[in-house]
């Protein structure tokens, strides 16, 4: 990826002080050479988006009609101490230790196709998973199965990190109330705004602001998204583009790269981050507003069909 597409922000801004903070270089060159990413990357000049897939459309209906997350009932209140940050890496060991069976049932590890869909996907659509990694993707998909859970204090952790990443908050705050619809999210309980990407969006949220190659990407972004003209819901956006990440994940676009890391879950985070990234610089120098925002998340989900003929 390029610097000039690392910034928002051009040269004549950076050098005019028109920017409290230019964005960070970011490294997720380790998925330069995927089509996909190099589409996402891409500049934006001309940039008009097509008709979505009936197969990506497709996908994303199966997703959804999986049973929804219901969150916990129970309360959350402030902790009596100040909780300390937790990792993605902390986070997802506690999570690999837990019982998460009911919630893999439920996955569909990829795309269903018949006919000549099927056909067609075999011959020209993207390799398969190989198989000593397909435990790693089951269980991605898995975790975006598994709802907020108010009993597991390492949840909690997850949320309060983020909150004081994006903030800059030193304290703890509490785990339902309005401070939450400051951050993007549409009410009081973060647990309501999870369909469709479950856990799995708040430990890519955590990511994006515990890694300190995409810290400053993230604060930027959430800086915009505070704009007084083109503001949007930084962390529903962000759910969004989980979503994305699934999809292509199911889509087996992500596959030949996985392959090649002999990885799953550090190919999704970079994915979701460089997605995060171009969705922001479409966001800014378009000048879209939250009216655009179904526009701008199609044109990514069109980037999707095209690199999948199948």
């Amino acid at each position: 990826m390029n610097e000039k597409f690392c910034s928002f922000y051009n040269e004549k801004e950076l050098k005019d002080g028109q920017v409290s903070m230019p964005l960070g270089k970011e490294d997720i060159s380790a998925l330069k050479t995927h089509d996909v990413l190099r589409a996402l990357t891409a500049e934006t000049n001309g940039w008009e988006p097509g008709v979505v897939s009936a197969e990506v459309l497709q996908a994303q209906e199966e997703w959804e009609a999986v049973d929804t997350i219901h969150p916990e009932a129970e309360s959350w209140g402030y902790s009596d101490q100040p909780g300390q940050l937790i990792s993605f890496g902390e986070a997802l060991q506690h999570l690999q230790t837990l019982d998460l069976s009911s919630f893999k049932k439920r996955i569909q590890p990829t795309v269903r196709r018949t006919g000549l869909a099927a056909l067609r996907h075999c011959l020209f659509g993207p390799p398969k998973l190989h198989q000593g990694l397909r435990e790693e993707r089951d269980l991605v998909l898995t975790i975006a199965q598994c709802g907020l859970d108010s009993q597991d204090p390492v949840h909690g952790r997850v949320l309060q990190t983020i909150y004081k990443k994006l903030t800059g908050s030193k304290l703890d705050c509490a785990l339902r109330g309005d401070h939450w619809e400051d951050l993007g999210f549409q009410g009081a309980n973060p647990a309501t705004d999870l369909r469709g990407a479950g856990f799995l969006a708040l430990l890519h949220l955590l990511y994006l602001v515990m890694d300190a190659k995409t810290l400053l990407m993230a604060q930027e972004i959430f800086r915009l998204s505070r704009h007084h003209i083109q503001q949007f819901p930084f962390c529903l956006m962000s759910v969004n583009v989980t979503r994305i990440a699934i999809q292509a994940l199911r889509e087996e676009c992500l596959s030949r790269e996985c392959n090649r890391q002999q990885k799953v879950i550090a190919v999704v985070n970079s994915f979701y981050a460089a997605t995060f990234l171009r969705l922001a610089h479409i966001w800014r120098t378009q000048q879209k507003t939250i009216s655009d925002s179904g526009f701008v998340l199609k044109g990514v989900l069109f980037v999707l069909g095209s690199c999948n003929p199948g």
